[in-house]
């Protein structure tokens, strides 16, 4: 009997993968949005992704990243620490230098601050209005409208992640400025490992009518490039997040939100 389940898993398994590589890379969920526009220079779409840790872009935001490259975007990412919490810090830079190249990010495209009071770790708390002034230097210096960074809950929950949100979200609201800010949207355990087949639960979900924001789902067209670039990422590739690459929703898609300040 356990085998019929099996084969009926790896049918819509293989069916949502289908889907996702032959749809759009990018689908607005509630309203139109920036990122379908056209007609904008290479200058001007430019996006920047703050991320907490070397390997938060792979694990997490490569839909976006090579969806957007996909339309013409030029990405940006910005990483708040060098992830040094087990002393591996100059080697997880390099790691970081060399997956951005699988996703096809220029290394002059990468910024990592390590910043001494921005230091990796579950029980590191990071100061807001720090990472307010550095994430706003960096935005003005790069001339940048266009960010993405972590939700409320971080997509894991981890502390240095819902604090780089809300440094962003400090700076946004004090700058007074109109960026087009987005978070990515943090899912439950069982939507978090079910792969390519999220794709049908995203789309439902978008329909409920309490859901008033915008939204988007942006879908990755090279899966595989994703586990690549985590493969970069040495120090990191263990067996269980080999696993959660192959299982993690988050290899195949992202749901964004847009942030109102």
């Amino acid at each position: 009997m356990a085998w019929i389940w099996v084969f009926i898993f790896s049918v819509v398994w293989a069916v949502s993968l289908w889907k996702i590589l032959n749809s759009s890379p990018i689908v607005a969920l509630r309203a139109p949005i920036s990122f379908c526009e056209s007609g904008e220079t290479r200058e001007r779409k430019k996006v920047l992704f703050v991320i907490a840790h070397p390997d938060d872009e792979s694990m997490f935001f490569s839909p976006s990243i090579i969806s957007l490259i996909s339309k013409g975007w030029n990405p940006h990412v910005l990483c708040i620490s060098a992830g040094n919490a087990e002393d591996k810090g100059s080697l997880r830079k390099e790691e970081l230098y060399r997956a951005c190249a699988v996703l096809r990010i220029p290394s002059q495209q990468i910024i990592i601050l390590d910043h001494p009071k921005l230091q990796d770790g579950f029980d590191q708390k990071w100061d807001h209005g720090l990472l307010a002034t550095l994430i706003g230097e960096q935005m003005t210096i790069l001339g940048i409208g266009t960010v993405i960074t972590f939700d409320e809950f971080g997509i894991s929950g981890h502390p240095n992640h819902r604090d780089v949100r809300l440094g962003l979200r400090k700076y946004l609201c004090e700058a007074k400025k109109k960026d087009d800010a987005w978070e990515l949207v943090s899912k439950g355990i069982l939507r978090k490992y079910v792969g390519p087949i999220d794709i049908w639960l995203s789309l439902l979900h978008a329909l409920l009518p309490h859901l008033s924001q915008t939204r988007c789902l942006l879908l990755n067209p090279s899966p595989c490039v994703t586990y690549s670039a985590m493969a970069e990422h040495r120090t990191q590739w263990l067996w269980f997040r080999k696993l959660f690459v192959i299982f993690s929703s988050y290899t195949y898609m992202n749901t964004l939100r847009k942030v109102n300040y």
